[in-house]
């Protein structure tokens, strides 16, 4: 559909995750004019997933990187159409959706939302200036420039102990600095780590400071329980303190609850007629590819029956 000189898709998809890439498939396998945007890579947080063991269809793992390629090349093979770019702001006008990006406008009569999630920040002093030179959210992307050395990973959930443990295959030792006394992530991660001899605990810790000329030196840790502050010397900080939606170019649009998750119903719809959200930026019990993967399709069947019904 042509207005003026622009064209109008029948869908855009915002994200390239598990979630857009099953969408996109749905869509242009369903003859829809579907775009997605994507940011950065094709898989979103899936691509610096060293293994996954829980996606069904393969008993023996495969990596998040292939897993990746193989969902985008599916995607594509309908003739998706795709973009590198990044959505910062999103308007209606009748039922005509305006997707603008730092390079390009795009209009659209169905939009499906994917953007997935982001790594928490702490916040707290030589963090973000350190950011690259010691400091990390991603131990697959950085592991192997810490081989050899002593390192310190913040956080006690599942990311936190599955990084951590991918961690040891690189590095001398690592300590796990937790705010609680025990952990809270999958039985599973917590035996492996908890056996696992390069690994040492930090209990009722929270970090006050990264320090570091150019590169990280230290870190400053506080027991929670005692008052005491302490600083201890590290050659890296790998931070996972949980995630955060990547929806704040959407306030106002849709709604969300207090944390910035879309609130969706059950077919993935959310407050915006002819918007609908899938994966990880939305409000639901469980955060995994293979729910990413379910919401997408939801979501792509939805918008179809809007379209649709439409006509």
């Amino acid at each position: 559909m042509e207005t003026g000189e622009t064209k109008i898709y029948e869908v855009i998809i915002v994200g390239g995750g598990p979630a857009g890439l099953t969408a996109g498939l749905y869509t242009s396998r369903a003859r829809l004019h579907t775009l997605l945007i994507e940011s950065a890579l094709f898989g979103g947080q899936m691509t610096t997933t060293e293994m996954v063991e829980n996606y069904p269809g393969f008993p023996q793992g495969i990596t998040g990187d292939e897993l990746s390629r193989l969902m985008e090349e599916q995607a594509k093979r309908f003739g998706m159409e795709t973009v590198n770019d990044e959505v910062v702001e999103v308007r209606l006008e009748g039922d005509i959706k305006h997707v603008r990006t730092h390079e390009s406008n795009y209009l659209c009569e169905a939009l499906i939302l994917c953007m997935g999630t982001e790594y928490r920040k702490l916040g707290v002093p030589g963090e973000k200036e350190l950011t690259g030179k010691g400091v990390s959210y991603c131990a697959t992307c950085d592991a192997a420039f810490f081989t050899d050395s002593q390192i310190m990973v913040v956080g006690g959930g599942d990311s936190a102990l599955t990084e951590a443990l991918f961690l040891t295959k690189f590095v001398k030792e690592l300590s796990i600095v937790h705010r609680r006394d025990a952990l809270r992530a999958t039985r599973i991660y917590q035996e492996r780590a908890l056996a696992n001899p390069k690994i040492k605990f930090l209990w009722n810790s929270v970090v006050q400071e990264i320090k570091g000329d150019k590169v990280v030196q230290s870190i400053v840790l506080k027991n929670v329980k005692t008052g005491e502050v302490k600083e201890y010397e590290t050659e890296g900080v790998f931070l996972f303190v949980g995630i955060s939606p990547k929806t704040q170019f959407l306030k106002g649009l849709v709604r969300m609850d207090e944390a910035g998750y879309i609130l969706t119903d059950d077919r993935c719809e959310t407050s915006g007629k002819g918007i609908f959200a899938a994966g990880d930026c939305r409000k639901k019990l469980l955060r995994q590819v293979t729910t990413a993967v379910g919401d997408g399709a939801t979501a792509a069947f939805a918008a179809e029956k809007y379209l649709e019904e439409r006509e």
